[in-house]
């Protein structure tokens, strides 16, 4: 039985056992009459901090929202807690064709680690990625808001509530997407690395 429990927390699930879980999430969210988006729990942390007396955007029930701040809190320690304790192999499952290309970009031992030394180690931190990161990290905020919410908000939530704005948005997220990963990201990667 400790077996098949330390198998079912630290061994990857398959698509099809993921896929009901949060089909079944969705129902139960929309059953309850909560709306599911990481970016939102954004919108309520400024509420609650009073930015509602400089915005109206900002000015509603804040309070409302406090599951959604135990999804992000949770969301940020499952994370540090599947990173620091749970990797035991210490090698990430991408394919050889992707750390060919990763390596041609610069990276060094792609699939090692799953933050590159070359992205997020202090070491070899500059300048160019510090502002690469602050710029994205801003556009990444300011889409979402102008988007009516993140990738996650409107690919699991808005699809599941047949919202055409929300197709629309995760079309415009995949053309994005794949712009980045293959034109964007990798002219912005030889001039920084």
């Amino acid at each position: 039985m400790l077996d098949f429990l330390n198998s079912l927390v630290t061994d990857r699930w398959e698509w099809y056992v993921v896929g009901p879980v949060i089909s079944l999430c969705m129902f139960l969210l929309l059953y309850f009459g909560r709306e599911f988006g990481v970016s939102a729990s954004l919108r309520a942390g400024c509420a609650a901090l009073g930015a509602g007396k400089y915005s109206s955007f900002f000015d509603f029930d804040w309070k409302s929202q406090k599951w959604n701040f135990m999804f992000v809190l949770g969301t940020i320690l499952g994370g540090f807690v599947s990173t620091q304790f749970l990797n035991s192999n210490g090698n990430i499952g991408i394919s050889e064709a992707t750390k060919a290309d990763l390596t041609a970009l610069g990276f060094t031992n792609p699939g090692v680690d799953f933050l590159p030394a070359e992205l997020f180690s202090i070491s070899e931190f500059g300048i160019g990625m510090f502002l690469f990161l602050i710029v994205g990290g801003f556009l990444i905020g300011f889409g979402a808001r102008y988007a009516g919410g993140c990738t996650s908000g409107h690919a699991i939530s808005g699809l599941s509530n047949l919202q055409v704005p929300s197709l629309i948005a995760v079309c415009g997220f995949f053309i994005g997407g794949l712009a980045m990963t293959y034109f964007i990201f990798p002219t912005i990667l030889k001039l920084l690395l």
